[in-house]
């Protein structure tokens, strides 16, 4: 299976403005590119990369003074098969996990684990360990948050949204992660593309998604709290320890939001599914 992935924001900058974006698929997707992925900048400026401490591709650029666009336009190749699966898939004891995934049992900036961990305990404690604890957790964060788009708040963390009980995406993510790491699971944070391939297509608008993945019997796994259930074609930009690590645009110095527009199209002959937004929203800070 073929999908195109692709973009195209504005940002309206009232002075020279550095700005970092993690827009680039995953370096072990890279293989899969069937078309460059070249990340353009108009007006034209310098753009360079680096890659942070999770591995994931940065850019950077310094924006001129007035609008300024970023795009991107490239297919993958994906197996076109479901999420991976495993219910056998066992729980570690802390003491044995690598030391290279300590760091997704920690609490972060939106997964408060000290307001959540007596919650866990109560509800997960005598659920079987692995893979059906992870089910369970994320069975609850499912059924706790309903999804509405048009209540995405950027500073929300997992305990808000569990007391909310509304979100979006990262915040069905924040609070399995949560209560994931409360147990003793390391989780960590997925963004990326996931198109409406092969399950009926839904009003929301498209914009890149959210899920989690957790370390158990030596690998790491991908569950999906919003959407619970397995899905195709999932291409993964950046992994980190919450939102604040894979933010898809960070600007140091005031940058306007003006279009944010999200393609992922799934490219077989025989059935093309397309969705993508776009529209223009007033001048107002970017939150990392």
């Amino acid at each position: 299976m073929r999908i195109r992935c692709g973009f195209d924001i504005s940002y309206l900058c009232n002075a020279p403005t550095a700005m970092s974006f993690l827009l680039s698929v995953r370096p072990e997707r890279e293989p899969h590119l069937v078309s460059p992925q070249n990340i353009t900048c108009e007006p034209f400026v310098p753009m360079r990369g680096y890659r942070d401490g999770f591995g994931n591709r940065v850019k950077r650029i310094l924006a001129p003074a007035g609008e300024v666009s970023i795009r991107a336009d490239f297919t993958v190749e994906d197996s076109g098969l479901l999420d991976e699966a495993d219910r056998n898939a066992v729980q570690h004891n802390v003491e044995d996990l690598p030391d290279d995934v300590m760091v997704f049992l920690m609490p972060s900036r939106y997964c408060d684990t000290e307001h959540l961990s007596g919650l866990a305990w109560s509800l997960f404690g005598n659920t079987r360990l692995g893979w059906d604890r992870v089910q369970a957790i994320v069975d609850y964060a499912h059924d706790r948050i309903r999804f509405d788009y048009q209540q995405a708040r950027a500073t929300r963390t997992a305990s808000e949204g569990h007391f909310e009980q509304v979100g979006v995406c990262r915040d069905f993510a924040h609070l399995a992660v949560t209560l994931c790491r409360c147990m003793n699971i390391p989780a960590r944070y997925a963004t990326g593309y996931l198109g409406d391939i092969g399950v009926p297509i839904v009003p929301d608008p498209m914009d890149f998604s959210a899920w989690f993945e957790v370390y158990l019997g030596g690998r790491w796994w991908t569950f999906d709290a919003r959407h619970n259930k397995r899905r195709i074609g999932r291409i993964v930009m950046a992994y980190g320890r919450d939102a604040v690590d894979v933010a898809i645009s960070t600007a140091f110095g005031y940058a306007g939001l003006l279009k944010f527009n999200v393609i992922t199209e799934e490219l077989p002959e025989a059935t093309s599914h397309t969705r993508s937004y776009s529209t223009r929203f007033p001048a107002t800070a970017l939150e990392a």
